[in-house]
């Protein structure tokens, strides 16, 4: 005897009518009523496409409320979530809780940090004079190649305008 089991028991919705859950029928059942008496209703007035124009955004509201869900909540959960987050949501502000006194503090800090860094590396300062000259020569090889490239594409575009010309 094999019974199957959803995998995802969790997620399992038992279907009342044509695979729709109760919910889900009661919805449908309800879009259509507030469809159908809407365009009955107006039809005689307006005809029949104006009058479904009409119906649609009230009947769209009442379906997705029984078919819609988004990380375990209803379409009217969603939809009053994203309103307060428009409406209701204040701008977040922010109040800094140091004075200048204590910004002027942690600056002499750092100052006197970068002091003591700067005597401990007087050894190291002709490594930085090298690392500088290196640079410079980098920079130097750099130009010479941009020029270069730009060179070669100019005379690739006079040698194309050339053999066309003979042409």
């Amino acid at each position: 005897m094999v019974i199957e089991i959803n995998k995802d028991i969790d997620r399992y919705k038992e279907s009342v009518v044509m695979g729709l859950t109760a919910k889900q029928l009661i919805f449908s059942v309800a879009s259509v009523a507030a469809g159908g008496g809407i365009v009955l209703l107006l039809y005689r007035y307006i005809g029949l496409t104006p009058s479904v124009y009409v119906a649609i955004p009230v009947v769209a509201p009442i379906a997705l409320g029984g078919f819609y869900s988004f990380n375990g909540m209803s379409f009217y959960e969603v939809m009053e979530r994203k309103c307060r987050m428009l409406f209701a949501n204040r701008p977040l502000t922010y109040l800094s809780t140091e004075g200048e006194s204590a910004i002027r503090e942690f600056v002499q800090e750092e100052a006197a940090k970068n002091a003591k860094a700067k005597k401990k590396k007087g050894k190291n300062a002709p490594k930085e004079k090298g690392n500088r000259e290196e640079f410079e020569a980098m920079k130097k090889k750099t130009k010479r190649v941009v020029i270069g490239a730009v060179a070669a594409m100019v005379l690739a575009a006079v040698g194309v305008v050339l053999l066309k010309m003979k042409q």
